[in-house]
């Protein structure tokens, strides 16, 4: 991307800039690709004079992005980060990880358009809500994944069940299918800098990309935790070996009111044990 001289900026006329301030003033250059993708990164650093303005600025911006083709989705995640307020304190020792992640989200951008970021703010405070109420805390949310903890386990699956519920009752925009993937798993993460680090992290992620859209996932080391699940029943699926882990799991299927009860099989992130060990013997590559 060239940067503007002065002649230039002059030149282009009011539509080639996303903002433009009471005073005249024109900032947030969109004349073309790579002026659009340095104004998405940019968007945070300009104080704008009101609310109003911020939403136009924004709309325009997204307009733009849409006419080069550029799917902006690190931009929408960044618009939904919440504001003011200080983060809960993370729980430490054994603790239960919940990961969710919108099914075809990129698919779902490219036909809303900029009326995706109003439905990606409304899934993510349907999980916080649903979070919050079950005595969890958000860890982190970015483009569509959503990443929470819990000191217990069954209040964990509880908030899964909470989320997949509210998704299925909503109306969402276009009359949309919106269904979200969700994948739980307990273990002793390291906290460090407000985050968790460490294998129970990667395993609770591939045991949510394992599911697909409306299901919820469990691992063994989750129902080794859970004690009391009343309500909700598990169905077992068997022994999987999950991409990027080493150790198989025995993954289980959430069941209860008002969830989808029938799936095609796990994603291509999980591998019955049986076909992974047959593969080893015989040489062959396992899926990456």
């Amino acid at each position: 991307m060239a940067n503007l001289t002065a002649k230039e900026r002059r030149e282009l006329p009011d539509r080639a800039f996303a903002y433009i301030d009471s005073e005249g003033n024109r900032r947030l250059p969109i004349n073309d690709e790579g002026h659009v993708r340095a104004a998405l990164a940019r968007f945070g650093q300009v104080r704008f004079e009101d609310d109003h303005a911020k939403e136009e600025a924004r709309k325009r911006l997204l307009l733009a992005a849409r006419k080069y083709g550029i799917v902006p989705i690190g931009f929408m995640t960044r618009q939904m980060q919440p504001v003011g307020g200080r983060k809960p304190k993370l729980p430490v020792g054994t603790v239960t990880l919940l990961f969710t992640d919108i099914e075809a989200s990129t698919s779902l951008l490219e036909l809303l358009g900029d009326r995706y970021i109003t439905l990606l703010g409304t899934v993510r405070s349907l999980m916080r809500d649903a979070v919050s109420a079950e005595g969890g805390a958000e860890v982190d949310a970015r483009a569509d994944e959503f990443f929470a903890v819990f000191p217990q386990a069954p209040a964990a699956v509880s908030a899964a069940v909470a989320i997949q519920r509210g998704i299925a009752k909503k109306k969402w925009p276009g009359g949309i299918r919106l269904a979200v993937r969700a994948g739980i798993h307990s273990g002793k993460p390291k906290l460090t800098e407000g985050s968790y680090v460490g294998l129970p992290v990667h395993t609770a992620n591939r045991v949510c990309s394992a599911a697909h859209g409306g299901q919820i996932l469990v691992s063994d080391h989750t129902v080794a935790e859970m004690g009391d699940r009343e309500g909700v029943k598990l169905r077992e699926l068997g022994a999987f070996k999950l991409r990027g882990i080493a150790r198989g799991h025995t993954l289980y299927q959430v069941r209860a009111d008002g969830l989808r009860e029938e799936f095609p099989p796990l994603r291509d992130g999980a591998v019955p044990a049986s076909a992974a060990l047959g593969a080893s013997s015989r040489g062959d590559r396992l899926p990456r």
